[in-house]
C-alpha cells in the first residue's frame, strides 16, 4: 500500500503544478526570465571566445542569464558558425558539478526530463522520488513529448522501462500518470473532495480496505483545483508548495555534503516555472534563505550558477 508521505507528495506536486499554470498567465513565477535585448549571434561569439580562453566566469554569466529558448538559439548559432558541438566544447573546459548544471541548462525541458527519468531507472535500483517528481508535475502534453524524446534518445519506450524497473501498485500509478488526461474542469465539488480525502487518508494509513485502483484514479483524473481541495481536506490546512521546499532542503542538504543531483534537478527544472515561489516559501519555513544554504554548502563557479538560478536574494 502507498505510504502517507507518497500520497501527500503526489497531491502537493499536482497542486503546485496546476496552481501556477492556472493563475493569471502573464504573471511569471520563475527566476530566469528571457534576457532583454537578446542577440544569439553576439552571445555565441562571446561564448566561443570564452571556451577557447577557458573563461568559466563568462560561460556561466551567459548561459545562466538566458532562458532555455534563448540557450537553444545560442547553441544553434554556435554550432553553425564554429562547426563544433557546443556540449562537447563545454565538456572540454568544465568539470564536476558546474559541468553537470551547465549541461542541464542546455537541454530543452523535455530532453532534460527524459534524461532524469532514464537516470532514475538505469543501473541498480530505481529512484522513485524522481519518477514521481517528474511525472506528477508535468502536463499531459508535456508527458507525451517526454515519451517521444525518451524513445528517440534511448531507443526504448518509457512505459516499458517503468514496467521493467518498478512493480505493483507503484507501477500502476506511474503508468496512469503517463497516460491519463486530467479533467480540465475548474469547478470544485467539495463533497467529492472530502470523500477523496478520506480514501487517500485510509490508503496511506492502511485503514480498512482502500481500493488501490480507486486511489490511483483520484490522483490521475481529478482536476487540479479538485485535487488541491482534497489535499487541503487531507492535511487540514491550506495546501502550499511546502513539500517541494522541503524536498529542496532535505534532499539537498541533509546528511554528509550536498545532494547535488537533487539540487540541480529542482533548480533547473523549476527555474522558469515556479522557483520564485519555492524560494519565498523556503525563507518562510526555515527562517533563512535558500541563497544562504547554497552559499554554505557549495563553492566556486558551481555556487555562482546555483545562486543565479535562485534569483535575487
Amino acid at each position: 500500500m502507498f505510504s502517507a508521505v507518497f500520497i501527500v507528495l503526489v497531491i502537493i506536486y499536482f497542486w503546485l503544478f496546476v496552481k501556477v499554470k492556472e493563475e493569471a498567465k502573464p504573471k511569471f513565477y520563475g527566476t530566469v526570465p528571457p534576457y532583454p535585448n537578446f542577440n544569439a549571434s553576439s552571445d555565441a561569439s562571446v561564448l566561443q571566445s570564452a571556451i577557447e580562453k577557458v573563461d568559466v566566469d563568462v560561460i556561466v554569466a551567459i548561459l545562466v542569464k538566458r532562458n532555455n529558448e534563448q540557450r537553444q538559439k545560442i547553441k544553434a548559432v554556435y554550432e553553425s558558425s564554429s562547426g563544433k558541438n557546443l556540449v562537447k566544447s563545454l565538456k572540454s573546459v568544465l568539470r564536476s558539478d558546474v559541468e553537470d548544471v551547465i549541461l542541464a541548462l542546455l537541454m530543452p525541458p523535455a530532453h532534460f526530463d527524459a534524461f532524469l527519468l532514464r537516470r532514475a531507472t538505469k543501473g541498480v535500483g530505481t529512484d522513485e522520488d524522481v519518477l514521481v517528481e517528474v511525472l506528477a508535475t508535468r502536463s499531459y502534453a508535456e508527458i507525451q513529448e517526454i515519451k517521444k524524446v525518451f524513445k528517440q534518445e534511448y531507443q526504448k519506450e518509457l512505459e516499458e522501462v517503468i514496467k521493467d524497473e518498478t512493480s505493483g501498485d507503484f507501477t500502476a500509478a506511474l503508468l496512469a500518470m503517463l497516460n491519463t488526461k486530467r479533467d480540465q474542469n475548474t469547478v470544485v465539488d467539495m463533497e467529492l473532495a472530502r470523500k477523496d480525502a478520506k480514501i487517500l487518508f485510509e490508503a496511506g494509513e492502511g485503514i480498512g480496505k482502500a481500493n488501490v485502483s480507486t486511489f490511483i484514479n483520484i490522483l490521475t483524473t481529478r482536476s487540479g483545483p479538485q485535487l488541491s481541495k482534497s489535499g487541503a481536506a487531507l492535511t487540514g490546512d491550506r495546501v502550499t508548495p511546502g513539500l517541494l521546499v522541503h524536498l529542496v532542503h532535505f534532499l539537498s542538504y541533509q546528511g554528509h555534503g550536498t545532494r547535488d543531483e537533487a539540487l540541480i534537478r529542482i533548480l533547473v527544472s523549476r527555474s522558469e516555472v515556479d522557483l520564485q515561489k519555492v524560494v519565498e516559501e523556503y525563507r518562510a519555513m526555515f527562517e533563512k534563505t535558500l541563497h544562504e544554504d547554497v552559499m554554505n554548502d557549495t563553492k566556486g563557479h558551481y555556487q555562482k550558477v546555483l545562486l543565479a538560478l535562485c534569483g535575487p536574494n
